[in-house]
């Protein structure tokens, strides 16, 4: 048997049937756990995609709005709606950089820094519903973060085209 051969059997192959797209097992898997999430978050009043923003925000301090898009993978005109809600939810404060106006500088109120001991318990009760073991939960996330960057790899313009 050749090596051609090997690669040929080892490859995956792409279908028209629904359990086998890779897209579906991941939406599926996506879903599942933001369902999971969706009751503790309810607690505290904030939605997954905000939960998001806040981790950022007490890992990082305060950060400016194209920092926060590119640590989340999201754009603008997706995260500008997220952080007015939590303004008005009292958890964040929006200001214009003194140095550069068009940029907007985005820093924890008091009562944001407060909502950090709140929801202290859900990143271990979301990871005990996964029930992988240490080795498992490390390299499920190593494989999506992985295949994540390959995908947006090659999803990219060749630059020497």
């Amino acid at each position: 048997m050749s090596s051609d051969s090997k690669t040929d059997q080892n490859t995956a192959h792409g279908t028209l049937v629904l359990d086998d797209q890779l897209c579906f097992a991941l939406y599926a898997a996506s879903r599942a756990v933001t369902q999971r999430y969706r009751p503790l978050l309810d607690q505290v009043g904030l939605t997954y995609p905000q939960y998001l923003v806040m981790l950022v925000l007490w890992e990082q301090g305060s950060s400016t709005v194209k920092t926060l898009a590119d640590s989340l993978q999201l754009d603008s005109g997706t995260l500008s709606p997220l952080l007015k809600r939590l303004a008005a939810s009292g958890y964040v404060e929006r200001h214009r950089r003194a140095d550069d106006e068009r940029s907007v500088e985005i820093s924890l109120t008091n009562a944001g820094r407060k909502l950090k001991t709140k929801v202290r318990d859900i990143p271990q009760l979301i990871v005990d519903a996964y029930d992988l073991d240490a080795d498992a939960f490390t390299a499920l996330r190593t494989t999506l973060r992985d295949l994540a960057q390959s995908v947006t790899a090659t999803s990219q313009p060749d630059s020497a085209a």
